[in-house]
């Protein structure tokens, strides 16, 4: 992928504040707002931005327990279809095919441990294919952040 300084400025700035305005990237890039618009526009078509959005605090909003889960699959099964059903579900924010003893690892916020049990029992272990699963709640996020350029 083609990126040249100007993206990469942008991307800078936007990975820092998705909520600067064009204008104040375009002041700090010493280029038109037209530009950036135009730069922003092109980076979104081709995947490098995949959009903005606000994030919550679970916490504040009653998902007090976060887990990662870790899934293991029939030796057959069809890890993407397995995720595309798995993506039906509310609570699992994040699903990633990984190499290694499991097949996939999901991030999953519960209201509480009991929510999580049922989360697991009632429907994450229903998908066709999921043999096994393993789980560790997180006592507290230490950071997270997007990459930095």
């Amino acid at each position: 992928m083609n990126l040249d300084q100007l993206d990469l400025k942008i991307l800078s700035i936007l990975s820092e504040n998705a909520k600067t305005p064009f204008l104040e990237i375009a002041r700090i890039c010493n280029v038109s707002g037209a530009a950036i618009h135009q730069h922003i526009q092109h980076l979104t078509n081709i995947g490098v931005i995949k959009g903005s959005v606000f994030l919550l605090e679970p916490s504040l909003i009653g998902y007090n327990t976060c887990a990662f889960i870790s899934v293991n699959l029939q030796p057959d099964a069809d890890m993407e279809g397995i995720a595309e059903e798995l993506k039906k579900i509310p609570e699992i924010v994040e699903c990633h095919i990984t190499s290694g003893k499991s097949s996939l690892l999901l991030k999953v916020y519960t209201t509480d441990n009991a929510s999580l049990l049922e989360l697991l029992s009632s429907k994450i272990n229903s998908v066709s294919g999921i043999v096994s699963t393993d789980i560790t709640i997180s006592l507290k996020e230490g950071f997270a952040r997007q990459i930095r350029l």
